[in-house]
C-alpha cells in the first residue's frame, strides 16, 4: 500500500490534556462530593483518557504504515484544505 499524499489531520494532544485538566482541577471541585454529577465528570475524564490513548494507537499505526500525520490546533487551519463545508459530514 502506498503512503497517502496528504497527511492525516488529527487533533493536537494538548486538546485532550486541557480538557482533562479543566475537569480534574476545576469542574470536580465545583461539584458536591459523591454527587451523581461528580461521578459523571469522573466518567468523562476516563473517556477522554481512552480517546487520547486510542488516538496514540492510531498515530503509531499510521507511522508504521508510512502515513504522515498533521496535528491541528483548530479547525481554522483545516478549513482551507477540507473538502467538506461546515455542517457536512
Amino acid at each position: 500500500m502506498e503512503p497517502m499524499d496528504q497527511p492525516v489531520p488529527l487533533p493536537s494532544h494538548i486538546h485532550y490534556e486541557l480538557l482533562m485538566q479543566l475537569l480534574e482541577r476545576q469542574t470536580l471541585f465545583a461539584l458536591q462530593r459523591r454527587s451523581p454529577q461528580q461521578q459523571q465528570i469522573q466518567e468523562l475524564i476516563i473517556t477522554l483518557r481512552k480517546a487520547l490513548s486510542q488516538q496514540k494507537q492510531l498515530e503509531e499505526s499510521c507511522r508504521s504504515s508510512g502515513i504522515a500525520i498533521e496535528y491541528y490546533w483548530s479547525l481554522n487551519n483545516a478549513a482551507a484544505s477540507s473538502p467538506l463545508h461546515p455542517g457536512e459530514h
